[in-house]
């Protein structure tokens, strides 16, 4: 047994984990490890190309197709966006985060591209969710790991369009929901739907061929059950052929896709590789890379939502390391976690990679032990 299965079977042993899996890079050397199983049962043991519902780790993958667009002239970097998304024109902000709703001032300035880019746009989850303010947004942006439980795009927007803005733009970041509207916004700026544009711009060139928002019947036998926590221990929250099996009516650019290991391993490699696939070809320019692994925040905006930050700063996407709170802070660490108990990092100075995907839900924005655990092997591994 590895040191990696070891962590692994720790958590499995434990009844924390039904399964999980794995993998850290280093350059050229690799650990993966798959352990238990992929439903509770026990029936059907975890493998490395077993497919995970990802949550967040969807929103670099999105970030990262918007500035595909950038790249291509269709959207400036500090655009507005009031043409393509005219629900988020002339938005209201409240006076100040922890007053009245309707005590509202004009914004300063328009929405922009890059605003929804780094989520500092002034709307998304803060860390008081006792906010007057932050009320009315729990009723646009639910649970991600909900995905059949969101109406269709135009719908989701009208009724965003009416959530005052908690800070100005540009401002103050703020969790979640800039990445759900950035796939909007790639959608209606690419004339494409957001999963067709993935396919052909990112998946298909990085060879990321289980990445999609639904998982096909005939892959179904790899998909692994996905868990909450209950008042008896873990529960089945949805099980192969349930919220993946049919396209949804809005696939979420904030957490909607599944993947395996492998693929999120190609789309860290191509980020390393300064935006050019395994197969050397360019997919992201070396400056679209850069803006993704760049913090982009100060002390200031980061504050409304420090909640879902541990030493980070937020480039576009996936955060940015720049305090060295713990062994795993590494100072340009680039990536993020997911709701479904999953975790996904590059280094760029290391030129390392640490990937875990887990199947059980998080019930708080900090990371559960097992993803604590994972992180302290990859500082090892890193070192070793």
């Amino acid at each position: 047994m590895t040191a990696l299965q070891h962590v692994l079977e720790s958590h499995i042993d434990s009844g924390a984990l039904p399964g999980a899996v794995a993998l850290v890079a280093d350059h050229d050397r690799i650990e993966i490890a798959a352990a238990g199983s992929a439903h509770s049962d026990g029936t059907h043991p975890m493998t490395p190309d077993s497919i995970f519902r990802i949550a967040s780790l969807t929103k670099p993958i999105t970030a990262a197709a918007l500035l595909l667009l950038v790249q291509d002239g269709r959207l400036g970097l500090h655009d507005p966006v009031d043409d393509l998304l005219p629900e988020l024109a002339n938005p209201l902000v409240v006076r100040t985060p922890a007053g009245p709703i309707d005590d509202v001032v004009p914004a300063d300035r328009p929405i922009t591209v890059f605003d929804l880019l780094t989520s500092q746009a002034g709307f998304g989850f803060a860390s008081d969710f006792t906010l007057p303010a932050a009320q009315p947004l729990f009723e646009v942006q639910r649970d991600g790991r909900e995905p059949q439980s969101f109406p269709p795009p135009d719908e989701w927007m009208a009724a965003l369009g009416r959530v005052p803005l908690l800070g100005q733009p540009g401002t103050t970041w703020l969790y979640d929901t800039c990445s759900a509207v950035q796939g909007v916004l790639i959608a209606r700026a690419s004339g494409s739907s957001l999963p067709d544009f993935l396919a052909e711009r990112l998946f298909e060139p990085l060879g990321m061929v289980d990445t999609a928002f639904t998982v096909p019947a005939a892959q179904r036998h790899r998909f692994t059950s996905y868990y909450r926590h209950g008042e008896h221990g873990l529960e089945l929250a949805d099980a192969p052929d349930g919220q993946w099996s049919t396209p949804p009516a809005f696939p979420l650019g904030s957490g909607g896709l599944t993947g395996t290991a492998g693929d999120w391993l190609r789309f860290a490699r191509m980020l390393l590789a300064d935006g050019v696939a395994e197969n050397q070809r360019a997919v992201l320019s070396p400056e679209s890379v850069t803006l993704m692994t760049t913090d982009h925040t100060t002390p200031e905006s980061r504050a409304l939502g420090e909640l879902f930050l541990e030493g980070q700063g937020w480039g576009c996407g996936g955060s940015v390391d720049i305090a060295t709170l713990e062994p795993w802070n590494i100072p340009g660490r680039y990536g993020w976690v997911g709701g479904t108990g999953t975790s996904a990092h590059i280094v760029p100075s290391t030129g390392s990679i640490a990937i875990l995907l887990t199947q059980v839900g998080m019930d708080s924005p900090v990371p559960d032990p097992w993803i604590r655990d994972f992180w302290s092997y990859t500082a090892t591994f890193t070192r070793a």
